[in-house]
């Protein structure tokens, strides 16, 4: 897989770090040299990233994607401290070279709405938004949290602790009825993550990842949450 990173900050040189070491070609650009100029010391997070390719350039700059290749790209993250910047690498890198899969960093939670597919985003992330439900989570169970948000936050992904006194304990998954649109993607049971299938039975303190619509998501709550 081919990936172009746009922003060469902390978060960038993770995701490179990354990536390059599940072996995929990874493309950095960062628009101040000294972040460009990586060598072999450093952490390993650095160390491994110096080994895409890096280059001083704007993403917002059509001239600078064309030389990177970017219709040649699989997926474009867009990550840089600037929600503005962000947004026009994603309308460009989706509209311009009909890029498959954009991801963008969304910085100033107020932003959030704009992050879609009028923009080019497929897949944002709010850092704040995402601690606050790792956060709520955290605190309890028989709460449906949401994770991440697709395609305009039409679809999202959630998470959910089944409590003991659910009534869904003891169901197989082809049992409860989920609504269309709707599905339980993976279980975390006693720290191990199961596959589910129809014949899956809910256990109490499972945690739930559901994949749900924006019209299912209150549904799947009262079924998850309903209680014996």
């Amino acid at each position: 897989m081919r990936v172009v990173i746009v922003g060469g900050g902390k978060v960038g040189t993770f995701i490179a770090s990354e990536l390059v070491g599940a072996g995929h070609s990874v493309t950095v650009l960062e628009q101040d040299p000294l972040r460009c100029e990586h060598s072999g010391s450093g952490s390993s997070t650095e160390r491994t990233a110096a080994l895409a390719e890096w280059r001083n350039a704007d993403g917002c700059e059509v001239d600078a994607l064309v030389a990177a290749g970017l219709e040649t790209a699989d997926v474009v993250v867009a990550v840089t401290g600037d929600d503005e910047d962000n947004l026009v690498t994603s309308l460009l890198a989706k509209v311009e070279f009909g890029v498959p899969r954009v991801i963008a960093r969304i910085n100033n939670p107020d932003n959030e709405w704009m992050f879609n597919e009028s923009w080019g985003v497929d897949l944002s992330v709010s850092t704040p938004h995402l601690l606050t439900s790792l956060v709520e989570g955290a605190v309890g169970v028989d709460n449906l949290v949401r994770i991440l948000s697709f395609e305009g936050g039409r679809v999202r992904l959630s998470e959910i602790t089944l409590s003991p006194d659910a009534a869904v304990i003891g169901q197989q998954l082809s049992e409860l009825g989920m609504p269309r649109g709707s599905t339980v993607v993976a279980i975390v049971r006693d720290e191990h993550v199961v596959v589910p299938r129809g014949d899956t039975a809910l256990s109490a303190g499972d945690e739930l990842l559901v994949l749900v619509s924006e019209d299912t998501e209150s549904t799947v709550r009262d079924l998850l949450t309903s209680t014996t």
